[in-house]
């Protein structure tokens, strides 16, 4: 809805590029959008149409939009709970020294919550993305696993942990040194 209030001249075929969905998508998405009143269609020269928000589609997008923030606070506020907690419970089994494995909006939060403590990051490990930086860290390839000045891996990914899992145990990584969120 966003996108088509940003710029109804749009065609559908540019919203599919834009929004990296099918154009067939896009067209039943348009459809429904229209008969459910959201938006107007007005038949525009050269066989293109224009959409216009319609108050109800205004009324709908701006209650998207607040479950959508109310939904972020309640993500963040969880991530920040557990992450606190993991942290709490590394502490006291004495662990001074984390990796973390992966980057992402999980991982910059769990650096932010990692300066509350008294636990070191060491470094970055992410075998997606050698060669960038994370907070100053350089992202390194499964080799800094052999490198051994951590006590443990805090798996910050979240797509696929079991498979991060593992990756990791078969390059050396014991299960006991891995923390999953």
């Amino acid at each position: 809805m966003g996108e088509v209030e940003r710029d109804g001249h749009r065609t559908q075929r540019e919203l599919s590029a834009r929004l990296n969905i099918s154009l067939g998508l896009v067209n039943t998405f348009m459809k429904r959008l229209v008969n459910k009143g959201y938006f107007k269609v007005k038949t525009m020269p050269q066989n293109r149409l224009k959409y216009f928000l319609t108050a109800k589609g205004l009324a709908r997008k701006s209650r998207l939009t607040v479950e959508y923030l109310n939904y972020s606070v309640h993500y963040y506020r969880e991530a920040k709970d557990l992450l606190l907690e993991k942290f709490d419970l590394l502490g006291k089994q004495g662990v001074k020294r984390i990796l973390f494995w992966g980057t992402g909006e999980v991982a910059e939060l769990a650096y932010l919550y990692l300066q509350l403590t008294d636990i070191q990051l060491r470094g970055v490990v992410d075998d997606r993305g050698n060669g960038q930086r994370f907070f100053g860290f350089p992202v390194d390839s499964l080799h800094r696993l052999r490198i051994p000045d951590w006590d443990r891996i805090l798996v910050t990914r979240l797509d696929d942990p079991e498979r991060d899992v593992r990756v990791l145990v078969e390059h050396g990584v014991g299960l006991d040194r891995i923390i999953r969120l």
